[in-house]
């Protein structure tokens, strides 16, 4: 008979793998690696994921892995900004290329390609990409060979068709600079080989396990997985929804018990936007609420999304779902009050 997880027990497995449940002591390098990238669209979010998963952990290390070309914010899973380790840009975005050509088919910019040789015009961009532009820079050039199309969609063709990277100082902790793109193949070393689609799965269920089909899917942006999950060595499982769950045989699932600390994580943390059904951290009911979609920061009490943050200038407002025990209440504040010092913001929390 198939084991069934209870949505605690998935909440505390996906927590545990995040980690979310304890902070590590492993370099900051490692942990963007095993988390298979970071999303990235707001350049600062990273930092702030990272804190909330890395015991002592400084914005300077991230900022120094950006300048040194070890991480990269590119698009790649779902077509939005992750930030990945070079090695794993190299693994993965082969992989997702034909998706991300195909959701930019789909955008409201894919007409600017109709009656167009595809071939061309990626050779044209890959040209112009090598040095760092904006896309309104990319659309600019790209307009004066395609006089009729529209510019503004060229810069957006131009970055996605081609294997793209943001340049830094983008998203350098204390920084600031434009949003540039460049070659994958100018910015970073010679890649290794492309993963398999096997190898992928592995890694996503390392990080977001037990899962079904449709939760890689979701995560990824693709299809068709189905046939490589089931030719896997997993264990099966299902959950109170009745869904077929899959996972390493060996992967770690906490006792659904174990103690969940507060967490403060940022705006499209990985947690929350990694499976398709995702009662695992949020409810349907809070889910409605729009605040993933709408990107705003949220934390986490007992290890499901209980409400939302913003940092001021003077201190942390916080707004809470329901009512936090004394307990849960002393645990939100010294936690941000840890979170005030990392940010470098003086004030206090405000519940």
């Amino acid at each position: 008979m198939t084991e069934k997880l209870t949505t605690r027990a998935l909440s505390r497995a996906t927590l545990h793998r995040q980690f979310l449940l304890d902070r590590v002591d492993r370099p900051a390098e490692d942990v963007v690696e095993h988390l298979v990238g970071m999303q990235a669209q707001e350049p600062f979010s990273p930092y702030y994921g990272l804190w909330s998963r890395i015991r002592s952990f400084q914005p300077d290390e991230l900022g120094s892995l950006l300048l040194d070309r070890r991480v990269v914010r590119a698009s790649l899973h779902r077509a939005t900004i992750h930030l990945v380790t070079a090695a794993d840009h190299g693994r993965f975005e082969p992989l997702l290329r034909p998706f991300l050509h195909r959701r930019f088919a789909s955008s409201p910019f894919g007409f600017v390609l109709d009656g167009l040789d595809v071939n061309e015009f990626t050779g044209t961009a890959t040209a112009l990409l090598e040095e760092p532009r904006t896309r309104r820079e990319i659309g600019d050039l790209l307009g004066a060979r395609w006089p009729d199309r529209d510019t503004n969609a060229l810069g957006y063709a131009g970055s996605f068709l081609v294997p793209t990277v943001q340049v830094t100082p983008r998203a350098v902790w204390g920084r600031s600079g434009a949003a540039k793109w460049t070659t994958a193949a100018r910015w970073l070393a010679d890649a290794g080989p492309a993963a398999s689609p096997e190898e992928f799965v592995r890694r996503y269920l390392a990080a977001f396990g037990p899962a079904s089909v449709k939760d890689v899917q979701t995560w990824a942006g693709m299809s068709r997985l189905m046939p490589v999950v089931e030719a896997m060595d997993l264990r099966v499982f299902t959950d109170e929804r009745g869904r077929t769950l899959y996972d390493l045989p060996d992967a770690p699932r906490p006792d659904p018990d174990t103690p969940a600390p507060a967490r403060f994580l940022p705006e499209f943390d990985n947690v929350l936007l990694g499976h398709d059904d995702r009662t695992r951290v949020i409810s349907d009911e809070d889910y409605r609420r729009g605040i993933i979609i709408g990107g705003k920061p949220t934390l986490l009490v007992d290890g499901f999304v209980h409400g939302t943050w913003k940092i001021a200038d003077d201190g942390l407002d916080i707004d809470v779902f329901r009512p936090l025990t004394r307990a849960q209440k002393a645990d939100v504040e010294a936690e941000g009050a840890r979170l005030l010092q990392f940010a470098g913001v003086t004030g206090g929390v405000r519940l």
